[in-house]
């Protein structure tokens, strides 16, 4: 707490309100207070051609207890602020650009607020780590320690700034300053999300010692009786509110204006860091689904290439009914049936019988680039309806194969057929994680 020690946060010592209150009443009062902000009309000067705005501005009830000033509640009703002459040169949206920007370095004391107890309170108790291992230990907590070292010395230089210029102040260039900061912490700990959740369920299930002393702590004032889960996923939640932050600043700077500039180099670095924390979580669940797979199929035929790989990823998987036909001994055709189990990959697709306990034994499988799904307008007597077919132009025997699949329904048919044509492209999950 390197840049704690250098210089105590005072909006800190005024935060009653841990982050997660915080974000509850941000939302719950945010079109009053636009409502609000919107009465007070225009002071001067044309209005932004950008406008209007929905504005991130929270209310006077709990900015009151977050300013710097104890009588303060938006940054013009801060006493030095609301007693100067400066606000009748400004314009009404250059005031709330002023909030906006206020209102990042509020709610970041907040957020340093809830870390201080998520590391002090539950990471640092001894009664809760002495039910835990050093594996369990670590996937919980892992790298929580530098989120709040990180958030100290933003908030340091935040209120720095706005301390040296009250009036004018600066926070997307301090924003932009801290961003390699950000990705250092960042992405290690939000790529630890799928460890981190499976290792507190698993131990909330299995170990009555560690339910009985998060129990007892979660009940305590100082954390406001919340959960631990809703500290762990503070930082991620943070970086996505950041961002929009970052945003809502960006429509209220002056077109081609220098500000304008650094506050679009800051919002795009914090875009990229929340796309990249989206995809390592995304891989490292794919990988994990891809782990649990391999110890449930076998093969039988013969594959060139591990089933684990950082670039395959499961898209469509189930079972369906496949339909051959065969001669009687009376050259009758005889219709008979067998149940096969799909995988498909982004890449390639295995076709396994069902066996036993959930798992499979693939006999045959091809790359994605060799199959082919195509409907199928055969009649058939009794009820196999829904039919498609399957071309394996290229199979593990290196010759062409058919299958004849029905399925329940309609739409599932239509899904399949869908499944086995579409493109195989990543997914945009900048969105995914939020408050």
């Amino acid at each position: 707490m390197g840049g704690f020690a250098r210089r105590r946060s005072k909006l800190i010592n005024s935060s009653q309100l841990l982050y997660q209150e915080y974000s509850d009443v941000v939302l719950n009062k945010e079109i009053q207070s636009q409502q609000r902000l919107d009465s007070l009309g225009e002071v001067t000067g044309p209005a932004s051609p950008r406008q209007p705005r929905r504005t991130l501005v929270s209310s006077e009830s709990y900015l009151q207890r977050l300013s710097v000033a104890s009588s303060g509640s938006l940054w013009q009703e801060i006493p030095v602020v609301r007693n100067s002459t400066v606000l009748l040169s400004m314009t009404h949206e250059d005031q709330k650009l002023q909030e906006a920007k206020f209102e990042l370095i509020v709610s970041e004391a907040s957020y340093l607020r809830s870390l201080h107890v998520a590391v002090d309170h539950f990471q640092l108790s001894a009664p809760l780590r002495a039910t835990l291992s050093n594996q369990e230990y670590q996937w919980l907590f892992s790298r929580l320690q530098d989120v709040r070292e990180v958030s100290t010395t933003f908030l340091s230089d935040l209120e720095e700034n706005f301390e040296n210029n009250i009036f004018t102040f600066q926070v997307c260039d301090v924003v932009l300053n801290h961003a390699p900061n950000f990705r250092r912490v960042y992405l290690p700990y939000v790529t630890n999300q799928t460890y981190q959740e499976r290792t507190f369920q698993g131990l909330l299930d299995s170990n009555s010692s560690f339910r009985e002393v998060l129990e007892k702590l979660e009940s305590d004032p100082v954390c406001q009786r919340l959960s631990l889960k809703s500290f762990l996923i503070l930082p991620f939640q943070r970086i996505t509110r950041l961002k929009l932050l970052l945003q809502n600043i960006l429509k209220r700077t002056q077109p081609g204006s220098s500000e304008e500039a650094e506050a679009t180099k800051a919002h795009h670095a914090l875009e990229e860091l929340i796309r990249d924390c989206n995809n390592n979580v995304q891989r490292m669940r794919r990988t994990e689904e891809l782990i649990y797979l391999s110890q449930k199929i076998e093969f039988e035929c013969k594959v060139s290439h591990p089933l684990i790989s950082q670039s395959r990823w499961l898209v469509k998987s189930g079972e369906l009914t496949a339909l051959e036909f065969s001669l009687s001994p009376g050259l009758r055709r005889k219709l008979n049936t067998r149940p096969v189990h799909l995988h498909l990959f982004n890449d390639c697709l295995l076709l396994s019988r069902p066996r036993e306990g959930s798992r499979f034994l693939v006999f045959d499988h091809a790359p994605f680039s060799s199959i082919r799904g195509e409907k199928c307008e055969m009649k058939l007597h009794g009820p196999h309806k829904n039919l498609f077919r399957l071309f394996l132009l290229h199979n593990a025997q290196g010759t062409q194969a058919e299958f004849l699949f029905s399925t329940e329904t309609q739409s599932e048919k239509l899904r399949w057929i869908s499944a086995l044509a579409m493109p195989r492209e990543e997914l945009d999950l900048l969105e995914c994680y939020g408050e």
